[in-house]
């Protein structure tokens, strides 16, 4: 099986408000596996962000994905899947232990903090999603 790459993103125009999660998922040479862009309705920030993750997760654990790896602009997502930071927000620890629960079907993940620069896809995937409230 190849190794994937999932880029995440979530955007709340507003925190909370209306709010899109994003999801682009490649290999490493660029080939374009799934695009995935969910309208969320009122939401914070945060959520968008776990939420853009979820459905790249869910799409990954889909197709069978045995390696992947995980970028992200969400500093504090990304520190709180490493352990590095508590989850003490409430509706962040559900949706947290969602990905833990997802992250534990695919055997070989890694996780990382990437510039917003780096992560335009994602991003242009969950402004479309509020664009066209998908």
């Amino acid at each position: 099986m190849p190794k994937y790459i999932l880029y995440t993103d979530g955007a709340a125009r507003g925190n909370p408000g209306p709010a899109g999660a994003g999801a682009f998922i490649c290999t490493p040479d660029g080939t374009v596996i799934a695009e995935i862009a969910e309208y969320l309705g009122e939401t914070t920030n945060n959520v968008a962000e776990y939420r853009g993750l979820l459905a790249g997760l869910r799409k990954l654990v889909e197709i069978g994905a045995k390696e992947i790896e995980i970028r992200a602009d969400s500093e504090l997502m990304v520190k709180q899947l490493k352990g590095e930071y508590r989850v003490k927000n409430e509706t962040l620890k559900v949706l947290f232990e969602e990905a833990k629960t997802l992250l534990k079907k695919i055997p070989s993940y890694s996780i990382r903090h990437v510039y917003r620069e780096m992560n335009k896809d994602a991003d242009r995937l969950s402004n479309l999603a509020i664009d066209q409230k998908f």
